[in-house]
């Protein structure tokens, strides 16, 4: 993978997990006003009040319109990872065949079903 490409998505799923927190405290502000505005109710006497909605109708439409946003840009990231997959897949293989081998490029030892790819990195 090129360095570039693990910035752009490092820096995307910061803004995205920024995003969420934000959402998350705007949400906990929202419910305690709305709890608040209830109780307060209740306490004039108005016990039938209905509870007032999280969200205006402007609010909704901007929180459908930024996880709809959210979900493409998912969805793009998701297909990067799996370029990223597959062109690693491809790397892998060229470097093994360049080296003439069809296993693990250490000559230390035979390849087996349980060896990990990074396992003897470590040992060397």
């Amino acid at each position: 993978m090129i360095p570039a490409d693990g910035t752009a998505l490092d820096l995307a799923v910061r803004r995205l997990e920024r995003a969420v927190s934000q959402l998350e405290h705007r949400l906990a502000a929202k419910a305690a006003d709305a709890k608040r505005a209830l109780a307060a109710a209740t306490a004039a006497g108005a016990g039938s009040a209905v509870a007032p909605g999280l969200f205006d109708d402007n609010e909704k439409a901007q929180l459908v319109a930024d996880l709809e946003a959210a979900r493409e840009r998912e969805k793009a990231l998701e297909e990067a990872g799996e370029q990223a997959s597959v062109a690693l897949g491809r790397a892998i293989a060229e470097i093994r065949a360049a080296l003439g081998e069809d296993g693990v490029a250490n000559d230390l030892h035979a390849p087996t079903d349980d060896d990990d790819l990074f396992e003897d990195s470590e040992e060397a």
